[in-house]
Formats: structure tokens, sequence, C-alpha cells
């Protein structure tokens, strides 16, 4: 018998609240006091956990984001024996989660790298090294099914820019198919290298 988690701490309910609503609004639509008020927190909490502001606290609730989306990859990827049918199977589970959230959860990662392109910032920084952790999660997994290390990198990187394009193409149209159709055409590119 398990015993019942603990109920997420104050700091933890700020980052689990702005990494939800930098997925739904965006960081530039995400404001500070929305994020004390939705996370049951006051405003010095706020500033207690996060000194440097708004910021800081997207930078959490990215990084919050980028282990959630690393574990549905490492799962998913470990799901099948054929790293091709693995990818797909991972195109599948965001098209379904996307849906069910009512095409409204999308990657906060996405999101918010749109919003700070072109700028030296901590959002811009995290971002990139959310997609990088996300290309080694699939390049190991590449060439453990016996890629050379060359190829395994750029087909990861392939298949994260693939994914998180299809993601916003699916939300922005409101249908499974974008993501379906990239995991079917990822699995198809990885099947060649077979």
């Amino acid at each position: 018998m398990s015993l019942p988690s603990a109920p997420p701490s104050t700091r933890q309910r700020i980052v689990l609240v702005a990494a939800r609503l930098i997925q739904r609004q965006g960081y530039v639509g995400t404001g500070i006091k929305q994020i004390a008020n939705e996370a049951q927190a006051t405003l010095g909490s706020v500033y207690h956990f996060f000194p440097g502001g708004k910021e800081t606290v997207a930078v959490a609730a990215l990084r919050h984001g980028e282990q959630e989306f690393a574990l549905l990859l490492k799962d998913t990827l470990r799901s099948e024996d054929d790293p091709a049918a693995a990818v797909e199977a991972c195109a599948v589970e965001l098209a379904r989660g996307l849906r069910e959230s009512g095409w409204v959860d999308g990657c906060p990662v996405t999101a918010a790298a749109l919003e700070t392109l072109g700028t030296e910032s901590a959002i811009q920084q995290v971002c990139a090294e959310a997609l990088r952790g996300w290309e080694d999660i699939v390049a190991e997994r590449l060439r453990a099914c016996g890629f050379a290390d060359q190829e395994a990198r750029e087909v990861a990187t392939t298949v994260i820019g693939a994914l998180e394009g299809a993601e916003v193409t699916a939300q922005v149209s409101r249908s499974e198919e974008p993501l379906r159709a990239a995991g079917r055409q990822l699995a198809r590119l990885i099947r060649t290298y077979a």
C-alpha cells in the first residue's frame, strides 16, 4: 500500500501554475499577479521564492515543462523495441494529450521560445537547453539501436523539430492529424537507416 503524496509546497504550486499558464497563454501573456492568484500564494511568497520576479518564475516553470516532456519521451521511446514505432508512439501520445486538453496544453517551452526569439535572456537559454536535452534523449535511443553518432544526432534534431512544429500546427488547426502525420513520416525516415 502506498502512502498518499504530500500536497505541493507553495513553491511547487507556483511553478506548476506558471508552467500551465505559459503553456496556455505564453510567457508574455502570463502575469505575476495571475500566477500568485492561481497558485493561491501571495505576491510576497512569489518574490520570496523567486526574487528575480516573472522571468525567474518562468525559468523554473520551463524547467518543469522540460522535465515533463523528457519523461514522456523516455517512456514512449522505451515503449517499443523498434525506434521508428517508438517515435510514432510519442507523436500519438502528444496528439492525444493535446486533444484531451481542448487544444490548449501545448509545449510551454515552444510557446516561450517563440515569444523570446532574438533575445539573449534566461528564458531563451532555458528553451535552448530543453530542446538540446530532448534531442539527446532521442539520439541516445537511436544510438542504442545501432545508429552512428552523427546520424543519431541529426535524426534526433529532426524528430524534435518536427514534433514541436507539428504540435503547434495541431493546436492551431485543432486536429491530431499534424502530429500523427509527423509521427508516420518520422518513423518512415528512421526505418531508412535500418
